[in-house]
């Protein structure tokens, strides 16, 4: 075990991120919405990340402590790139999942000078509206206090229909951990995604992009990785790449999506 958890607080924010291996080399992780903070989950994202341990310095943030009312995707990447400014990082290799992948695109976007190339895996450049309807089924859930359902609708979108059987007991076993507080945040994060739309920025964007997902994708769409790279036809240094049957989060389940990663950030 090589990583360590930390905070960066400012006199605005606390965010709690984790960092692991020794190379010269920086990863930027953002992870996609949560029921529970992804922080606890440090060894299991340390093994699924391993490859990376000797080439680079490996950083997970998570979303910042009591965030506000009405904090949007846009408010949380303003505040992560500035956890990432505050960490004295840059010309990082940026990846991210998902919401994720929404916050690094802003960043991207927005904070060129700190990110040299960007991952974004099973994320949209905006919301769509059936999207907006899975968002909406789980802000139901969470606001009816329902831990259970909300945890088996979030393992039926976002993983294939074998994996979810499969699994489908341990996501009722994790529901029982659940508390009111971690509803309270999930409902501020899955809120701030509503009228995401970032099509007319996205193309500021002049870095190296890698951008992969899943024809399976449940929760933001078959079509949302095809968008982004139409979006982003006009850089010469677009690559994408499409799985099949693994559902929305490949980034878990796909068993080369880490050695993929590792050859688009590695590449001179």
């Amino acid at each position: 075990m090589s990583y360590t958890i930390h905070k960066v607080i400012t006199d605005e924010y606390t965010i709690p991120y984790m960092r692991f291996g020794t190379g010269e080399k920086t990863l930027v992780i953002l992870p996609g919405l949560s029921v529970q903070s992804v922080i606890p989950s440090a060894p299991a994202i340390e093994k699924q990340y391993e490859i990376f341990g000797s080439d680079y310095t490996v950083y997970l943030f998570d979303r910042r402590e009591d965030m506000p009312e009405g904090y949007s995707v846009y408010n949380m990447a303003e505040d992560t790139a500035n956890a990432i400014k505050t960490l004295g990082l840059s010309d990082i290799c940026l990846f991210g999942v998902s919401q994720g992948g929404m916050l690094a695109m802003i960043i991207a976007a927005e904070h060129s000078e700190t990110v040299s190339k960007l991952a974004l895996g099973s994320s949209a450049a905006f919301v769509t509206k059936e999207s907006s309807a899975v968002l909406n089924e789980w802000i139901d859930y969470a606001q009816s206090g329902n831990a259970e359902k909300l945890y088996l609708s979030f393992g039926e979108k976002l993983y294939s229909k074998e994996f979810f059987e499969r699994h489908k007991d341990a996501f009722i076993k994790i529901a029982e951990t659940v508390t009111k507080e971690d509803l309270k945040r999930f409902l501020k994060l899955a809120k701030g995604n509503a009228g995401f739309d970032f099509r007319d920025r996205i193309g500021s964007i002049h870095c190296p992009v890698f951008a992969i997902g899943d024809t399976g994708d449940n929760v933001l769409g078959a079509d949302s990785t095809p968008a982004i790279a139409e979006l982003l036809k006009d850089n010469p240094a677009l690559e994408t790449y499409m799985y099949s049957g693994f559902g929305h989060a490949v980034y878990d389940t796909a068993p080369d999506y880490t050695k993929r990663l590792f050859a688009f950030f590695s590449k001179e």
